[in-house]
């Protein structure tokens, strides 16, 4: 198994995985530099892959890196989360993949048409799904925490829930049952999360990826 270590350093953090005659796969752009007998490869990805990529603005190739050595990747303001997927498929929120053990299946998900459009994403809505055995790490603004949910729903304003099992249950709806007392709230539509199953959130941002973005037009 790839050992991923996530590193703090001058305020950012990056992800350092340790390879032993092994691979892994990251986000297409995301190398900072490979040290040992490590070898990159980047398959050529077919029209359907191109297509989906062109609708979500999801890479449509992810580099494999195999061999034994070090793999660092490129440093973030914000964080990131590296846990274990077990057989169950993981939805991930557009951005969020980073990095996974190439036993990890890479795969997407459409979400339905109608959230989709009131999420702002336009009619069709692919993220990346995750499925197998193997570890992966996915990009955050800030800490994340692991929320299991049993037969309850956890209603957020935003997109801090950055990835959830497939069992979960995603819909939206008002903050309030009136359209007026809705919109007297001043909150958007909610993001609603109905258990079982775990969702990973990251609320609260790193003070660095906070500025950046406060000063961003």
């Amino acid at each position: 198994m790839a050992d991923f270590e996530i590193v703090a350093e001058e305020n950012t953090h990056f992800v350092q995985a340790t390879l032993h005659d092994e691979s892994i796969r990251a986000e297409a752009g995301a190398l900072a530099y490979m040290r040992g007998a490590i070898r990159m490869k980047a398959p050529i990805p077919g029209p359907r892959a191109l297509m989906r990529a062109s609708l979500s603005d999801e890479a449509a190739v992810r580099p494999t890196y195999s061999g034994t050595g070090t793999v660092v990747l490129q440093a973030s303001l914000g964080g990131f989360h590296a846990f274990e997927v077990h057989e169950k498929p993981w939805i991930l929120e557009r951005g969020a993949y980073w990095a996974s053990e190439a036993s990890v299946e890479l795969s997407v998900h459409r979400e339905k048409m109608w959230t989709s459009f009131w999420l702002g994403e336009g009619l069709i809505d692919y993220q990346t799904k995750v499925s197998g055995h193997g570890m992966v790490v996915v990009a955050a603004a800030g800490p994340v925490e692991e929320i299991e949910l049993g037969h309850e729903e956890i209603a957020v304003e935003g997109g801090i829930v950055i990835a959830r099992s497939s069992r979960v249950q995603f819909y939206l709806r008002r903050p309030s049952r009136g359209r007026i007392s809705s919109w007297l709230s001043g909150e958007k539509m909610l993001r609603v999360y109905r258990g079982p199953g775990r969702i990973l959130m990251s609320a609260t941002p790193y003070w660095g990826k906070f500025l950046f973005a406060a000063q961003q037009p």
